[in-house]
C-alpha cells in the first residue's frame, strides 16, 4: 500500500514537471531605470525589449516556447541594481538580461551576475577596461567613439580641448584615456581642462562661463562631453544662453542622442556633434525597418531611434541565434555560441561579436540639425574592433582578453607575465 502510494506521488510530480517543462516560457530580464535621473535615456531600452520580445513571439519565439519579458525598475539607484539583478536571477529565474546604463551600474551589477552565473547584455558606450565571462558588451569602447571622435576635432584644426563630464566611472575613465591620447598627440597639459559635475547637475552658469574664458586663448577649443543623463539638457540650454556656438566652441557628446535631444530647442544647438555607432538618419533598409517597427510599437510616429537602441536590437537578435544554436538557453552553452556571430547592423553594416565579447562596429560623427536629428558627416570605411583595454594606459596595453582560446580563457590575460590577473574579468 506504501508503494503504491509512493508512486501515485510519484506520477503526479512526474505529470507536474512534464506541464512545466512543456508550458513554461523563457525569461527575458529587463533591468533599466523607468525613474530617477536616468530614466530619460533608459525607459527606452526597456520599450526596445518589449518590442523585441513581442517580434520573437510573432516569430514564433525560441525553441518551441514564448518569450517573456520580466522587468524591474532600479530607479537610478546604483546600489539598488545589484539587488534587482540577484532578483531577476534568483526569484524570476530569468535566463538572460538586458540592461544598465550607467558604468557604476554595470560595475554594481558585475559580482551578482558572475557569482550566479547569468547572461548580461550591456548597451550603452563605456570607458572599456573589462571584459567579464558573464557580459556581453554591445556599446562602444573607446577606440570605437571616443578617440575617433578627438581624431576629428584634430583634423579639424582643435589645439586645446575641455574633458567635461559627469563624476563617475565612465566619465573619469575615459578622460584618463583622452588626457593620455592627447598627450600623446603632443598637446600640453596646459591645453587640457577637465571638469565633472554631479549627476542632474542643473547649474552650469559659471562653468560654461569658465569654458568660454578657457577658449578664448586664440587657440580652437572643442568640448568633448560624457556628461550624461537628464543634466545634458540645462547644459545645452545654457550654451545657448551664453552665445557659445559650434563655430566658437564645438561639442562633440558620447551620451547624447536623438532621444535627449527631442526634449530641448535644438535651434542654438545646430552644428554642435556626436559620435555613436548609430544614428536615425542612417540610409538602410534595416534601419526604415527597424524606425516604422519601433514607432508602430510605441505608437507615435514623433518617437525617435538612437544608438543604445540599437546595441540593443543587435544584442537580442546575437542572443535569440545563439540559443537556437546551442539549443537550450543555459548560460555556458549560449556563450560559446555566441563568437563569432553575425546579424546586420542598422546603418548597412555587418555586427561581429568576438571572443573579447565586445563586437565590431562602424563609428559615425553626426553634426545636430534643427529638428533634433543629426547629420552624419563622418564614418569609418568599415567596422572597428571593439578593444577590451585600451593601448593608451600602459598598464592595459599589455592586456588582452580571449574566452575562446584555451591558451587565454579569460578577460584579462597579461602578455608580458603570460597570466590572467585581477578580477575575474
Amino acid at each position: 500500500m506504501k508503494k503504491l502510494s509512493l508512486w501515485s506521488v510519484l506520477c503526479v510530480a512526474m505529470i507536474a514537471w512534464s506541464s512545466s517543462a512543456f508550458s513554461d516560457t523563457i525569461k527575458v530580464g529587463v533591468l533599466h531605470s523607468l525613474s530617477g535621473t536616468m530614466a530619460i535615456s533608459e525607459t527606452t531600452l526597456k520599450d526596445t525589449v518589449l518590442m523585441m520580445v513581442e517580434e520573437q513571439n510573432k516569430a514564433g519565439g525560441l525553441l518551441g516556447k514564448q518569450l517573456e519579458a520580466v522587468v524591474v525598475d532600479p530607479a537610478s539607484d546604483w546600489p539598488l541594481f545589484a539587488e534587482k539583478m540577484r532578483e531577476l536571477v534568483e526569484v524570476h529565474k530569468v535566463d538572460v538580461i538586458f540592461g544598465c546604463w550607467t558604468s557604476v551600474s554595470r560595475k554594481s551589477v558585475l559580482p551578482v551576475v558572475e557569482e550566479l552565473n547569468g547572461l548580461l547584455f550591456y548597451p550603452v558606450q563605456y570607458e572599456g577596461e573589462e571584459s567579464s565571462k558573464n557580459v556581453f558588451y554591445t556599446g562602444a569602447s573607446p577606440n570605437q567613439q571616443a578617440i575617433p571622435a578627438v581624431d576629428y576635432l584634430m583634423d579639424g584644426g582643435v589645439e586645446r580641448w575641455v574633458l567635461a563630464g559627469t563624476d563617475y566611472v565612465y566619465p573619469r575613465t575615459t578622460n584618463k584615456i583622452l588626457e593620455s591620447y592627447l598627450k600623446l598627440k603632443g598637446v600640453d597639459e596646459k591645453d587640457i581642462m577637465i571638469n565633472y559635475t554631479p549627476f542632474s547637475h542643473s547649474d552650469w552658469q559659471t562653468i560654461v562661463s569658465d569654458i568660454k574664458q578657457f577658449g578664448s586663448a586664440g587657440k580652437k577649443t572643442a568640448v568633448v562631453s560624457t556628461i550624461n543623463g537628464d543634466a545634458n539638457v540645462p547644459f545645452y540650454k545654457e550654451l545657448g544662453n551664453q552665445g557659445l556656438s559650434a563655430e566658437d566652441i564645438p561639442v562633440v557628446a558620447f551620451s547624447v542622442g536623438e532621444e535627449e535631444l527631442s526634449g530641448i530647442d535644438t535651434a542654438p544647438l545646430v552644428g554642435h556633434l556626436a559620435a555613436w555607432n548609430y544614428f536615425q538618419s542612417a540610409e538602410s533598409e534595416e534601419n526604415d525597418s527597424f524606425i516604422e517597427a519601433w514607432q508602430a510599437f510605441i505608437g507615435n510616429e514623433d518617437r525617435v531611434t538612437n544608438d543604445p537602441m540599437e546595441a540593443t536590437y543587435i544584442g537580442f537578435k546575437m542572443w535569440a541565434e545563439a540559443v537556437s544554436k546551442a539549443g537550450t538557453t543555459e548560460v555556458d552553452k549560449v556563450r560559446p555560441a555566441m563568437y563569432g556571430l553575425e546579424v546586420p547592423n542598422l546603418t548597412g553594416g555587418t555586427a561581429v561579436m568576438n571572443t573579447n565579447h565586445h563586437l565590431s562596429k562602424p563609428v559615425l560623427i553626426g553634426e545636430i540639425q534643427d529638428d533634433g536629428q543629426f547629420e552624419i558627416v563622418w564614418s569609418t570605411d568599415g567596422e572597428v574592433k571593439g578593444d577590451a583595454w585600451t593601448d593608451y594606459l600602459p598598464e592595459s596595453a599589455v592586456i588582452v582578453s580571449d574566452w575562446a582560446d584555451p591558451a587565454i580563457n579569460c578577460g584579462n590575460f597579461n602578455t608580458e607575465t603570460k597570466k590572467c590577473s585581477g578580477q575575474n574579468y
